[in-house]
Order: C-alpha cells, then sequence, then structure tokens
C-alpha cells in the first residue's frame, strides 16, 4: 500500500511541478514559487505522517 501511495505522490508532484513551469513562463514568478513550495510539501510531508 505504500508503494502505490509513493507513486500517486509523485504523480500528483509532477503534476504540479508542470504548473508551476507554465506559471514561470507566464511571467507569473510569485505564483509559481508558491505552486513549487507546494509541490515540495506534497514530497515531503507525508512522509512525516502517512509513511512512518
Amino acid at each position: 500500500m505504500k508503494i502505490i501511495t509513493v507513486i500517486v505522490l509523485i504523480i500528483i508532484a509532477i503534476y504540479t511541478a508542470g504548473f508551476a513551469v507554465t506559471l514561470w513562463k507566464e511571467k507569473q514568478k510569485f505564483g509559481a514559487a508558491a505552486v513549487f513550495i507546494l509541490t515540495l510539501a506534497i514530497l515531503i510531508l507525508p512522509f512525516f505522517s502517512i509513511l512512518k
């Protein structure tokens, strides 16, 4: 079950990072930085709560 969770989290993170790149190309640098921080949170926080 943990492997499925990790795969889903990685897919969500890749999609979110792609959105950050799109925002960066549209010159919305603040929004891109915020989405990139969200992507990092998506990748890091589950290891502290779900995947102990």
